[in-house]
């Protein structure tokens, strides 16, 4: 006899509940409300024999988490309440779901109604796993366990209070660990992974490695499949492990364009589990019709968090672009920037674009705008810098983004050209990820895109004319990722040992930097963004032509 089990998996959600993209106040393809149409006609065909989990990163992302997360936060929180009435089995945690803070994400623990998975987070009182390391299901006499895990590299992006009282282990280890657990003491039929890590990857350092799924999967004999997100990138594949055993590896991306769908089917006899067949892939579901009493169930919720993103602001006089930032000064860039100056009285101000390209618009800003103006919920710290640091950190940022030009005709910008499937065309996408392209302010600068790394930032002054020394300290502004070691800029850039970052922070704030925006804007009720014009690619007769062709590649321009 077989038995046919269908498991389902979710990842990297990031609020998109509904089929509403409420930061550019359009619909949009994806959400919850899509997938529960998926999962709906699936559950009359298998019943309990249908598995939903999910792979965290569920807490962070639309204004339907920021409402719901620090807004409302009295209220259920509204991402356990759609994980509840859709009845998932199992869901892991997220580096963007600690990023909440405890308040947040102790309360979401409580209120979701199924297993909170995260093997390798480990509370440093009991030295015993924060939440669940994995949980067993029994469907018609079969045993399935799911193990969780998350990337163990939060320390190195998010402020120690945030965590206060976790570590997170490394994956590999752990995932030994428990997987000899499970088999000793539970037996089980079927193991599953559920890992919040990309394929592979990533920012690996001595101390931890951010993207590991795959190697665990190698690694570690015992999983039948392993699902797994964070790197926002759609995998579908298979490795062979250590027991030269095939495992099935799943990533669905983002923002529940995709869902992992794998049918899972064993050979019973004599009332043992004989063999197992598993298939499946990646399905995109963007563009399925909304379940209607899912919609129906949250029509409250809709509502509630349309009027807080539709509150008005204040008014803009002019664009801003996320994609000028890219090639000079920008309005949107170095409105932060003074933000950033103004609030802290910090010398310099680092920052980088967040979204990859996007749009404040003129006329009235209302507060869905704010969360394309910042996309995290980062808080602003100062750190002390010598100068040489800071020409180190613009170094390794800058070589991120741009190439060494060896004449007028070569690209300025890092870019890589992508098949675009859908639409069956080529597109040009920056080769690195675009939030760790951090530019200056309180400093004016020269980036010379003819010299190697190393030697491409020159230093001119102080903008309000001091002289700028590579001895002297100076009080530098920075969110709260960047200034914990996010993206190495400080670390493999500046040279500063990770676990000197803390000692180098001489304040942070209490609030987000969202918060901040929306005050300042509040307060001058009119803003006037425009570029602080403090730094330039040289030599202009060079990068002028490279900049009109690299933004034609890019931006369609």
């Amino acid at each position: 006899m077989t038995i046919d089990l269908r498991v389902i998996h979710t990842t990297d959600v990031h609020g998109t509940f509904f089929p509403f993209d409420f930061i550019n106040r359009r619909d949009a393809d994806g959400s919850l409300a899509r997938v529960a149409t998926y999962v709906e006609k699936l559950r009359r065909e298998y019943g309990d024999r249908l598995l939903l989990l999910d792979g965290g990163d569920i807490l962070q992302g639309q204004p339907t988490c920021y409402f719901s997360n620090f807004v409302e936060p009295h209220r259920e929180n509204l991402a356990a309440k759609v994980t509840n009435y859709m009845h998932y089995d199992a869901v892991a945690f997220g580096n963007h779901d600690v990023e909440t803070g405890h308040a947040v994400y102790d309360k979401w623990i409580t209120e979701v109604e199924c297993p909170v998975l995260g093997a390798n987070i480990i509370d440093t009182r009991t030295n015993e796993p924060y939440v669940r390391p994995y949980t067993i299901l029994e469907r018609q006499g079969i045993r399935i366990a799911i193990l969780g895990l998350l990337t163990p590299a939060i320390p190195h992006w998010l402020n120690e209070e945030l965590w206060k009282g976790l570590r997170f282990d490394a994956m590999v280890a752990s995932a030994r660990h428990w997987m000899q657990v499970i088999r000793q003491q539970e037996q089980p039929d079927l193991v599953i992974g559920l890992f919040h890590s990309g394929a592979e990857g990533g920012i690996t350092t001595a101390e931890y490695s951010e993207n590991d799924s795959l190697r665990v999967a190698r690694e570690v004999p015992g999983f039948d499949l392993v699902l797994f997100g964070h790197d926002h990138h759609r995998f579908s594949g298979t490795v062979i492990n250590t027991e030269g055993q095939s495992v099935l590896c799943l990533d669905p991306s983002c923002n529940a364009l995709m869902i992992s769908d794998v049918l899972v089917r064993l050979d019973i006899r004599q009332g043992k589990v004989a063999g197992k067949h598993i298939d499946g892939s990646v399905v995109n579901i963007a563009h399925l019709p909304e379940s209607p009493s899912f919609m129906e169930h949250f029509h409250s919720d809709i509502s509630d968090i349309q009027a807080y993103v539709d509150r008005p602001l204040g008014e803009s006089d002019s664009y801003m672009y996320t994609r000028d930032s890219y090639f000079g000064n920008s309005a949107f860039s170095d409105f932060i920037h003074r933000l950033q100056l103004s609030i802290t009285h910090a010398d310099i101000s680092f920052n980088a674009p967040l979204t990859f390209d996007t749009c404040i618009p003129h006329g009235t800003i209302h507060m869905s705008d704010m969360f394309n103006l910042y996309r995290y919920e980062n808080q602003l710290y100062v750190l002390r810098l010598t100068g040489e640091e800071v020409r180190r950190h613009l170094e390794l940022s800058y070589d991120r983004w741009i190439c060494t030009m060896h004449s007028p005709s070569d690209p300025l910008m890092k870019m890589e050209r992508h098949w675009l499937s859908g639409a069956k065309r080529w597109i040009y996408l920056f080769s690195n990820l675009a939030f760790n392209f951090d530019s200056a302010m309180g400093i004016d600068y020269e980036v010379d895109v003819r010299r190697p790394f190393g030697e491409r930032i020159r230093i001119l002054r102080m903008s309000d004319g001091r002289p700028f020394s590579p001895t002297a300290t100076y009080r530098v502004a920075m969110h709260s990722y960047r200034g914990n070691g996010g993206g190495e800029l400080l670390t493999l850039g500046a040279g500063i040992p990770h676990d000197e970052l803390k000692n180098r922070r001489e304040w942070q704030s209490d609030c987000d930097q969202r918060h901040y925006l929306t005050q300042e804007i509040l307060r001058q009720g009119t803003i006037h963004p425009r570029p602080a014009h403090n730094w330039r690619f040289v030599p202009e007769e060079w990068t002028r032509p490279a900049i009109l062709r690299d933004r034609r590649l890019l931006f369609g321009e």
